[in-house]
Parts: C-alpha cells; sequence; structure tokens
C-alpha cells in the first residue's frame, strides 16, 4: 500500500450509525451506473509518517534507519471517456491542485503538475497506467504522481459488491481493487473485507456505511512488503454513489529475508461528489479537437535540466540514465544508448571536424567502417543542426552509431547514439530525440584550476 508518494488511508466520520430498524433489513444494490461522460468531482489528501532503511554512504556502515514524512492534496474532475479497447478503463481529468511535499531525513522534496499539463487522459490496461496530456508533454516525475494516483473507475467496482446486500453483510474486495489501492504488482498472500456496518442519515443524507480491513503481502516499486489497513467508506443511496473513503495503514518493508527494514504509516482520505454540468475543459466543444489516443507525439515525455540548460523531448521506451558534469545519457531496453554533451560555443565542433575525430577513434580500435554518411545540414541558421552516422564493425560485433551536433548563441551539444544495425525504428526515435534539443541557458567553460 502506498507507493513512494504514500498510498495509504484514514479518516473517521463524526456521525454515528443509525440505530437497528425494520429497513435494515431490506436489501440495498451498492453499485454505481455511470455512463460515458460522467464528470465527478475527487478530492484526495494523504499524509505519511515513518522509517525507512538507507544504505549508508560510507563504506562497511550499515544502514541506517531514516526518518520519513509526508504529505500530498489533489483535486480534480473527472471524465469518463469511451475506452479504445474494451480492457481498457479510460477517463480525463482536469486539476486544480496537486501538490506534495516529502522529507526523508533532512532532504526535502516538492512536486506538482506544471498548470500547462494539468489536463490529463488516463488509460489503465491491467496493472499499467499511462497517462499523457493532451495539451503538451510531462515530465518523467509528473507521470510518477499520476501514477501513485487512484484510479475510481477501477477501485470502486472492486470494493462494492455485485449483488444486493443488507445491513450485516461482508464481501472481499476484487483482486484488482487491492492492487489498486496498495500499488502491488504481485500479491503472494491476505486478502480485505468490506462490511455493511448499518445506516447514517447525516443532513438529510441516505448513506450506507462500510468498514474495511485487510492485510496483504507482496511486492511492488519498493520491493517486498506487508500491508495492513482498516478504514471506513459511506456509499449514498440516493446519488448511487460511494462519496467517501478513508483508509489507515501500515506498511512494513521487508528485506529478502522477510525482515522488516522500514515501516511507513499512513492516512488516505478521498471524497467524491458528481458534477452536473461539465467544466470548460472537459466538455464536449473542449475534447472534440483534441488527441485523446496515445500516439508517438502525445506520449512524448519532457526532460528540462535548468542546471545544465538541456531541454529535450524523448519517447517513452528512452529513459533518462547518468548525468554526470556536462553530459546526459538515455538508454533503450532494446540496448541502444545515446550520449549528450553540453558545450560552450566557442568550444562546439563542426560536424567535419567531430567525424574526423570519430573516425580517428575507429581506426585506433581497428574496426572496419562499412557505412558512412556524411554530414548533412538539418536546421539552418540562427540554430545549425548537422547529422552524420557510421556503421562499422568491431571486433565481431556490428553497429551503428548516429551523431548529431547542434549549435546555438548560448552553446551547443554533441550527440552519439549507439544502436543495433538492424534498429530502423529506433533511428526514427532518436532523429526526433535530436530535432528538439535546446540549450536554455549561455554555457560558461569550466574555470581553469591555478597553475
Amino acid at each position: 500500500m502506498l507507493n513512494a508518494y504514500g498510498r495509504m488511508f484514514s479518516l473517521i466520520m463524526t456521525f454515528g450509525v443509525m440505530p437497528p430498524s425494520p429497513i435494515c433489513a431490506q436489501d440495498f444494490q451498492l453499485q454505481e451506473q455511470f455512463p460515458e461522460g460522467h464528470t465527478s468531482k475527487v478530492e484526495v489528501r494523504v499524509k505519511i509518517s515513518g522509517k525507512l532503511s538507507v544504505p549508508s554512504t560510507e563504506k562497511g556502515k550499515p544502514a541506517q534507519l531514516v526518518p520519513l514524512v509526508g504529505t500530498s492534496h489533489g483535486i480534480y474532475d473527472e471524465r469518463l471517456l469511451p475506452p479504445d479497447d474494451t480492457d481498457l478503463i479510460k477517463t480525463i481529468r482536469i486539476y486544480r491542485t496537486f501538490e506534495l511535499e516529502r522529507t526523508l531525513g533532512t532532504v526535502k522534496q516538492e512536486a506538482s503538475l506544471r498548470p500547462s499539463v494539468r489536463r490529463l487522459v488516463i488509460i489503465k490496461s491491467g496493472e499499467r497506467k499511462a497517462p499523457f496530456s493532451p495539451d503538451g508533454p510531462l515530465t518523467w516525475g509528473e507521470i510518477d504522481l499520476i501514477r501513485a494516483e487512484v484510479l475510481n473507475p477501477a477501485l470502486i467496482p472492486g470494493l462494492l459488491p455485485s449483488q444486493p446486500v443488507r445491513v450485516g453483510a461482508s464481501w472481499k474486495v476484487s483482486a484488482a481493487a487491492v492492487q489498486e489501492l496498495t500499488d502491488m504488482e504481485k500479491i503472494d498472500e491476505g486478502d480485505m473485507t468490506v462490511e455493511f456496518v448499518g445506516l447514517a442519515r447525516p443532513a438529510g443524507q441516505s448513506l450506507a456505511r462500510l468498514r474495511l480491513r485487510g492485510s496483504v503481502r507482496g511486492v511492488n516499486e519498493d520491493g517486498p512488503n506487508r500491508q495492513q489497513f482498516d478504514g471506513t467508506a459511506y456509499f449514498d443511496l440516493q446519488l448511487q454513489m460511494l462519496t467517501y473513503l478513508s483508509l489507515k495503514g501500515t506498511k512494513e518493508l521487508l528485506d529478502g529475508r522477510g525482515e522488516t527494514v522500514g515501516i511507513v504509516e499512513g492516512h488516505f482520505t478521498m471524497t467524491r461528489s458528481p458534477l452536473e454540468k461539465k467544466p470548460a475543459e472537459l466538455s464536449e466543444a473542449s475534447l472534440r479537437d483534441l488527441d485523446l489516443k496515445p500516439g508517438p507525439e502525445n506520449t512524448l515525455l519532457l526532460y528540462d535540466n535548468p542546471d545544465l540548460g538541456l531541454r529535450l523531448l524523448h519517447p517513452r521506451g528512452w529513459r533518462i540514465g547518468a548525468v554526470q558534469g556536462r553530459q546526459v545519457t538515455l538508454d533503450h531496453a532494446r540496448g541502444a544508448g545515446l550520449l549528450l554533451t553540453v558545450e560552450p560555443a566557442s568550444q562546439v565542433p563542426t560536424a567535419e571536424d567531430y567525424l574526423k575525430e570519430v573516425t580517428d577513434y575507429f581506426e585506433k580500435q581497428k574496426a572496419t567502417i562499412t557505412v558512412l554518411e556524411k554530414p548533412t545540414r538539418i536546421r539552418a541558421s540562427p540554430i545549425t543542426l548537422d547529422r552524420f552516422a557510421i556503421e562499422a564493425t568491431v571486433g565481431k560485433n556490428p553497429v551503428r552509431i548516429e551523431y548529431a551536433v547542434l549549435k546555438q548563441t548560448d552553446g551547443g551539444i554533441t550527440v552519439a547514439a549507439t544502436l543495433p544495425t538492424d534498429a530502423k525504428e529506433l533511428r526514427a526515435e532518436v532523429d526526433r530525440i535530436v530535432r528538439s534539443l535546446s540549450v536554455t541557458k549561455k554555457i560558461v567553460a569550466p574555470a581553469e584550476p591555478p597553475k
């Protein structure tokens, strides 16, 4: 339960349960029936605290337990979209606010969604959630924020019974809903149950009060862990909608021997209400001209490093690797790699000089160059961009390397992308990355050490 941003929950309602009466012997249908286009307002709050085991930076010293505290708060309107496939769940959200703060030891982290991408499409297929914004590229951190969020159309049907029930009945939560709450990739043991405790009528409402309890053990992005939770939910019998959910939980992080190496406690509260009028950002007119299906362009990720002065877009198959000095690497699961070096304008080589440098290197390695694509200018002044490529056999291994040189007033970037020779589709992705490159600040050469 609770990933790195803390998916653990708690809440106590201030109104009580109705005393037993003849109505409690009735059967109640506790199911939501939302058509495509239904819009809800949702508010979520999370608080976490605990201790995590962090490896020591000093060789030979054991790991230390470091305190962790954090909060997050999100308010959004969500509209149910028709799925692109029968096995998918698809919604679109407009976030009114989304803020996260977390402190691990003495390190404080803050995260939020940029205003330009607060409208998001979220698609769930099995265990995977894939958010993207029709208004612009997301950063990897923004995707991680959204992936930590509960997806109501996936969670709530699994919390509620499929048949009418009466007060006192209990049932098991579906495995899919347990995974949505706990962020588990694999559940090894345990389950979660819901009990229909009774009825409540605060301020004229008619609510079914539910009690949630459970314990599971499994694996998620934090590794092996064990989670226990206890909570309350309220189902509005007039709206036919789960309007309130709270859970209090404890998550134990486990090592390879099953020993506890960290404990996190958390409180989660979620309130929901229907919206009779769709917000302007989610209206038919607003969505009509947007591409709401994931594609190569609207799923690109933004990497923006203001300290380094580097900005680029990349497909989701590529991940940012090492960031060292003025160099950044990107890696692909198919074994491809890309190296970017940010240079002061005065030190950016011409494409011809760069070609000579790399051919000299291949010669020293006694490699055989089989294909040489000479430098070609693909962007003209004031920002110039040149590219060339080499295919060679190094030892017995054939390889293709795409090269590029970007130069603008404030600095430049050299590119070297190593690809399998048969991966033609990756060439197009590298080309997309290269064309998106930009230098975002004046690059200054490091001062020379005193002699």
